[in-house]
């Protein structure tokens, strides 16, 4: 049976987390990491600051929800090209909407994984096109700098549909676009850059591709690791918020 950590060791992790962000986050508002440039690899930050992997990841999460850096699927972690201003603040009410958004994404990936499932054994040819056509149509408003949340909510219906079973889509037409954690948090929205966006994009077409090419272990896999990025950027935005607070 593994042992559980000690109070000490409990209490060091978040500490060793806290040195890591305040280091980055002075390097990039200081300008010794530029607007759009790439942050050292893992192991680079791992070998500067002498801590573990899990202490690295969890730094990045905080950065990323604190809108100072952007992962690229495939490419590393960016410093966003513009840097978030105090029109970034969240409300109150945006505030104390964050325990209900992880509620709901966590609802989200019990519901969507398997929809994904489903859609990639039953879907139709039209039924295909639809959820490409929905993906397409943000990719669009991100390249436009539109709002993108109900493309995105239209996205993740339009699998529901290809599910083929009544239940899948009513219980995602109950949501509603506020299932999107972007139309519940406009602060936050207004600062999501459109390489954070176009990741997004990028990650609904890796679902799309697994339910196109009828793999539906692919289909499953992909839409949960998309909604846990999810989880875990609002989950750090959360102990950002406690930190604040004090």
């Amino acid at each position: 049976m593994a042992k559980a950590p000690s109070p000490s060791e409990a209490q060091r992790k978040p500490r060793l987390a806290e040195s890591v962000i305040e280091a980055l986050r002075a390097d990039i508002v200081g300008g010794r990491l530029a607007l759009g440039t790439q942050l050292p690899t893992e192991p680079g930050l791992i070998e500067r600051f002498g801590v573990s992997r899990t202490v690295i990841r969890e730094a990045l999460a905080e950065l990323r929800a604190a809108g100072l850096v952007d992962a690229r699927q495939g490419k590393g972690v960016f410093v966003v090209d513009d840097l978030p201003g105090q029109e970034m603040r969240l409300s109150t009410e945006e505030q104390r909407s964050i325990p209900k958004t992880l509620e709901m994404l966590e609802f989200r990936v019990a519901i969507e994984t398997e929809a994904a499932a489903l859609a990639a054994v039953r879907r139709s040819s039209a039924q295909e096109y639809e959820i490409r056509a929905a993906n397409e149509v943000m990719a669009d408003l991100v390249a436009e700098k539109a709002p993108t949340s109900k493309a995105d909510f239209d996205f993740h219906l339009a699998i529901a549909r290809a599910t083929n079973n009544s239940y899948y889509l009513s219980a995602m037409q109950s949501f509603g676009p506020q299932a999107i954690p972007r139309s519940n948090l406009p602060n936050l929205a207004s600062s999501r850059s459109e390489t954070y966006l176009s990741q997004v994009v990028e990650e609904h077409g890796r679902i799309a591709d697994a339910i196109s090419g009828q793999d539906p272990q692919g289909a499953r896999a992909t839409m949960r690791e998309h909604i846990e990025k999810s989880q875990e950027r609002h989950r750090a935005l959360a102990r950002n918020l406690r930190k604040e607070g004090g």
